[in-house]
């Protein structure tokens, strides 16, 4: 790559492109390219290297990511105008470029303090989850998880709160099928999850989605630590919140007798998120990540990248780095169930268009976007490929089929398994969840410097110069250490995420 204190970014020597690492004026000279600006190029936009004959593919990283929509000469401001997004064909090679990971001894892995729960499972949280099954219980859920204010749960130190988890559905959809097992696996996996040490479970008792069958679906039982609740059995919203009240108090002694101990990475579970994504979160944050899931992976633990639309255009590149080609036809699967069943009729973005926000960050279009989004996962063999919310058991490297709204896909993720979520941003992005801590890596340090208070790390200090990415890869490791074993980020510290598990909505409601 180009010196980053250079105007312009090479990313590789065949790019027909490079990118503004600060805004270019126009009739700027580009010395190392040979060429001079024709417009005004904003950061981390796209100049032409040389001429682009109309119908070319435009290349970043030596990856297509469009197609030229007209003669471009050299200098020219590139974007989604003048680049056109289309089809075309890409070598999957399952398998072909497999390698298998050497795992560290588990005497030198790292380690954290983390809460070992009665059955081994290995918590970064501890919190109590109050659960509804069906829209309609979900002010009673809400009521009674905010009875437990701070000031209520002083005295239980080691309790991270009583959080929430409502939703839109539940009732007026199919009885079975795949948009009712999604919600029901989805919310199984929370109330399975370790970071919550007890749940409650609420019920109107009328819906379609039932306690009993949920239960029954999905393998769970009630007990001391996990309660369930029907407002019609209990006698309607003010008892059933009274009711519930009281079940918490009597679970916090219980839930805050725990410890944190030192407990191997092998059981970090990190979900990949990007969200306001701009250029640069190619360049720096999400490659950066990528180097960091690498050094987790051959410590043991597990890095979960979902967001099939945000994948588009590279799945190749996963393809080829799967251990089977099982594991890679499966990937193809759902990206052609995506293109032929679920994007058919709707505007989603594995159709080519990208939010305003990417597009004022100078990416043109979901290939570009998929381009960056993939390297998340940095670079070790894709392990496995799961439907949403299905629970995650395979180690290393895995990819869970979701949409690419973040907090559905975080809440897939969740479900699945993870309990630390790794979220870059280029333009910004406010995100929290619950029971996971959530750690935000802004991709430039103009945008950090603004958004300090949401930000946990600048990972634009590799376009500055200050760090290399694996430098960078390094540090945001060691955040993940610190985070798992206590440390707060500052969604936590800001008290976000009490409305951001957001099941997957697949069916039609009505």
């Amino acid at each position: 790559m180009t010196d980053p204190v250079s105007p312009a970014i090479r990313l590789h020597p065949r790019d027909n492109v490079v990118i503004a690492r600060v805004d270019l004026r126009q009739g700027l000279a580009l010395e190392n390219e040979g060429l001079t600006c024709l417009n005004r190029i904003p950061a981390g936009h796209k100049v032409a290297a040389r001429a682009i004959a109309k119908g070319a593919p435009i290349l970043k990283y030596n990856t297509v990511i469009g197609f030229a929509a007209a003669d471009i000469a050299p200098g020219t401001l590139l974007h989604r105008l003048n680049m056109e997004f289309r089809e075309f064909e890409r070598d999957y090679a399952h398998a072909s470029e497999y390698r298998p990971v050497t795992l560290l001894p588990e005497a030198e892995r790292a380690r954290f303090m983390g809460i070992v729960r009665k059955d081994g499972r290995v918590a970064t949280r501890n919190f109590i989850g109050i659960v509804s099954t069906v829209n309609c219980s979900a002010t009673v859920v809400h009521r009674i998880a905010d009875w437990f204010t701070p000031e209520r749960l002083a005295e239980y130190p080691n309790i991270d709160g009583v959080a929430a988890f409502t939703h839109s559905t539940g009732c007026g959809m199919e009885f079975s099928g795949e948009p009712m097992d999604v919600l029901r696996r989805t919310l199984a996996g929370y109330i399975r999850h370790p970071n919550l040490a007890a749940v409650l479970v609420i019920g109107l008792g009328c819906e379609r989605n039932q306690i009993n069958t949920l239960f029954q679906a999905e393998g769970l039982e009630s007990g001391t630590l996990l309660k369930t609740f029907v407002m019609q059995d209990a006698g309607g919203t003010r008892q059933t919140i009274e009711a519930g009240v009281a079940a918490v108090r009597e679970l916090l002694p219980e839930a805050n007798r725990v410890s944190r101990v030192p407990v191997s990475a092998e059981h970090i579970s990190v979900g990949l998120q990007c969200g306001g994504s701009d250029s640069f979160s190619s360049i720096t944050a999400n490659p950066a990540l990528g180097a960091a899931m690498d050094i987790l992976v051959r410590h043991g633990g597990t890095a979960i990248l979902s967001e099939t639309p945000e994948i588009y255009g590279v799945e190749h590149t996963l393809t080829r780095r799967a251990a089977s080609r099982e594991i890679g036809e499966q990937l193809i699967e759902r990206i052609r169930w995506w293109k032929d069943v679920y994007a058919l009729g709707r505007d989603t973005q594995i159709n080519g268009v990208v939010s305003p926000g990417n597009q004022a960050g100078g990416l043109a279009n979901i290939l570009e976007k998929s381009l960056g989004s993939a390297m998340k996962g940095g670079s070790t063999p894709l392990m496995a490929v799961y439907r949403y919310a299905q629970p995650v058991r395979q180690k290393g490297f895995v990819f869970m089929d979701s949409p690419g709204f973040d907090p559905v896909s975080a809440t897939g993720q969740i479900a699945g398994g993870a309990n630390v979520i790794c979220f870059t941003t280029g333009r910004g992005s406010a995100f929290g969840c619950k029971p996971a801590p959530s750690i935000k890596l802004a991709t430039n340090t103009p945008m950090y410097v603004k958004l300090e208070e949401d930000m946990d790390i600048n990972c634009g200090r590799i376009l500055d110069g200050a760090v290399s990415l694996q430098q960078m890869g390094e540090e945001i490791f060691q955040s993940i250490l610190d985070t798992c074993s206590g440390r707060k980020t500052k969604s936590e510290l800001f008290g976000l995420g009490d409305h951001e598990f957001v099941p997957w909505q697949m069916g039609i409601t009505g």
